[in-house]
């Protein structure tokens, strides 16, 4: 036990015995009611505080209630908690809601108390007059993305939930009895955590090849940047020298998209392309890229395709937080449930992080980087003189549409205020509304990056809506995305490392197989909005480098240092030059596809991702080019 683990079971068993732990309590989830009314659930912030919570995403209307029926240790007197934050404590938030107890609101009014860190916030006491199915219920008071992570009921007014978030992970797991053994899920040839893209590629190629695949997704839906929770189209170009087929499974699975467009228009008479123009011609809509009606991102598309595969058990709405490492090889991971906390093993001979933030290679220890290289070290004319930790930033997209009738939107006093000076003239957002940049960290802040968003977006538009009527009246605000459409963040390190020079020069690999054709494009804060909101930016600018259609090598999607380990994805071993021009998703899901294929020659081979480089490149080249069946 490290000296952490022991300071934190010293303040548990400390908590435990002075609360009197005999004494009558209940602790309940707030992501684990059974209604959730027009609350959502948000897991983004898993790896810092360990659980998803509530959040009423109501665009400035009040959602609809979430309750759910609980049975109480007794009847009598309890002492309520109740765990929030005020999101944009500027000084107030607007992030209100209330909790009521069989249909008797409290006094107390959570999610303005003028702090944006997660506490525990005393709510006063309650008489419980049964024991079994009593409501609980949160009534959101504003829309403006109030949030609710937990509730604990206590008999014992002296007792105060942890705070601290190791302490409170594991108060938690007592009180929801989850400390037992964690679900064994079984064994599995091939484990892709992450269900993006280039993960559900991976997956589909692997089954196909015959291996028994689990798909892990901390989200209920597929797709990742490509679902209808964030919206982001598809781009780069598919079905490319020298490897025409890769492409298939992107095609099978994707949406109709900017490039996807692009190219039928460039083949009109392809049989493929015929369809493609078709379904523009029947729903126009559907050209639209960024920021479009959800069924262009088809969700259920994906999950019925996944789910077809006899191969394949998905798991949804589970976000991996352990690594179990044998030597230098993953033996299992465990997964929890990100609405009930129920912990779960899934064991397995290989295994992919398809996660976008390398969060599987992290847990394994594999070697990765965040930032930007200094070009003494890699030598790229678009490196910077010194390295930094500057990522490209975070998108959350959104929409209005037009109304027969006037509508109005409140002022927005806790949100970023614009003026006649600076304001965004924009009815949607588009691919430069980022936020993020070197102020955040992509991942240990990806809640503050997207309130950051989510107050550029309310506060641009309630200044829009409130001095802008000539232009603004009738349009209304209809979608904004709560999820964010992550970037960069983590890349792990595989035997080759993807640089300027690869991309530029077309140099030519044995195991180049993915083609890149998107420019290098490497986004930074634009610099009108800078002067505005220096270290704020909400908007980015970007460079485009042209690159010669170039081949990304097998050696970048295996880690060099955990044996067992694939990676496919914007995650993959490549500088932030690089990067800029691999991270597109069309690319990234050929990437998937091949590390599916490198899977079965493991399989087939009983062998690590790397030695399929040093001894059978042949064999995955010949099912790459479809003349080898496995």
């Amino acid at each position: 036990m490290s000296v952490k683990q022991l300071i934190i079971q010293i303040i548990l068993t400390v908590v435990i015995i002075n609360s009197g732990f005999s004494r009558e309590h209940l602790f309940i989830e707030a992501e684990s009611f059974r209604q959730k009314g027009g609350w959502v659930v948000d897991q983004q912030s898993f790896d810092v505080i360990h659980s998803s919570y509530l959040m009423a995403h109501g665009l400035g209307k009040p959602v609809e209630d979430a309750y759910t029926n609980v049975n109480f240790p007794g009847r009598g007197k309890y002492h309520i908690w109740v765990r929030t934050k005020d999101w944009a404590p500027f000084p107030t938030g607007p992030g209100t809601f209330q909790l009521l107890i069989e249909g008797k609101p409290l006094r107390k009014i959570f999610g303005a108390d003028g702090s944006d860190e997660w506490k525990w916030y005393y709510g006063g006491v309650v008489d419980v007059p049964k024991r079994d199915l009593i409501e609980i219920r949160l009534k959101d008071l504003s829309g403006f993305n109030g949030r609710c992570d937990a509730i604990y009921f206590t008999t014992d007014k002296k007792f105060t939930p942890p705070d601290e978030p190791e302490a409170l992970l594991e108060f938690r797991k007592k009180m929801l009895q989850l400390n037992d053994a964690p679900f064994d899920k079984g064994f599995f040839d091939f484990v892709v955590v992450g269900g993006g893209v280039a993960g559900t590629c991976a997956a589909i190629v692997a089954a196909r090849k015959g291996l028994k695949v689990a798909l892990i997704q901390n989200r209920p839906v597929l797709g990742g940047n490509n679902s209808s929770e964030v919206r982001v189209g598809l781009s780069g170009l598919i079905h490319q020298q020298p490897y025409p087929l890769l492409g298939n499974i992107v095609d099978e699975i994707g949406s109709v998209g900017h490039w996807t467009l692009w190219e039928a228009r460039q083949n009109p008479d392809l049989p493929r392309s015929r369809r493609i123009l078709e379904e523009i011609e029947k729903n126009p809509e559907k050209k639209i890229h960024n920021a479009g009606p959800a069924t262009n991102y088809g969700d259920d598309k994906k999950l019925s395709i996944v789910l077809a595969e006899p191969n394949i058990s998905v798991f949804l709405n589970t976000h991996i937080s352990k690594a179990f490492i044998v030597g230098a090889r993953i033996e299992s991971v465990l997964g929890r449930n990100i609405e009930t906390g129920q912990e779960y093993l899934f064991r397995g001979t290989w295994f992919a992080d398809c996660t976008g933030d390398g969060t599987l290679g992290y847990l394994a220890g594999a070697d990765y980087r965040v930032g930007r290289e200094s070009r003494n070290e890699t030598g790229e004319s678009l490196a910077q003189e010194t390295a930094d930790d500057f990522t490209m930033g975070t998108s959350n997209l959104w929409y209005t549409e037009v109304t027969t009738t006037p509508s109005s939107f409140p002022e927005t006093p806790w949100a970023i205020q614009f003026t006649d000076e600076y304001y965004i003239d924009a009815d949607r957002a588009d691919w430069e509304w980022e936020t993020g940049f070197g102020n955040f960290n992509t991942i240990t802040e990806a809640e503050k990056i997207r309130d950051h968003n989510l107050r550029a977006i309310f506060g641009n538009w309630s200044y829009l809506k409130n001095h802008k009527p000539e232009k603004y009246a009738s349009h209304e605000l209809k979608w904004v995305a709560y999820i964010g459409g992550k970037r960069e963040s983590r890349r792990l390190l595989g035997d080759h490392i993807l640089n300027q020079m690869d991309l530029q020069s077309g140099i030519p690999h044995p195991d180049g197989m993915v083609t890149g054709t998107w420019t290098i494009d490497l986004h930074f804060p634009n610099r009108n909005n800078s002067k505005y909101f220096p270290g704020q930016e909400f908007l980015a600018s970007t460079t485009h480098t042209r690159v010669q259609p170039y081949t990304i090598p097998y050696r970048c999607l295996y880690s060099r240092n955990i044996n067992n380990l694939f990676m496919a994805g914007r995650n993959i071993s490549a500088t932030h030059v690089a990067f800029g021009s691999t991270r597109v998703m069309r690319t990234c899901g050929m990437m998937g596809e091949v590390v599916g294929y490198a899977a079965a020659v493991c399989h087939q081979q009983q062998c690590n991702p790397a030695d399929v480089y040093s001894n059978y490149l042949d064999k995955l080249l010949s099912l790459i080019k479809g003349s080898e069946e496995y």
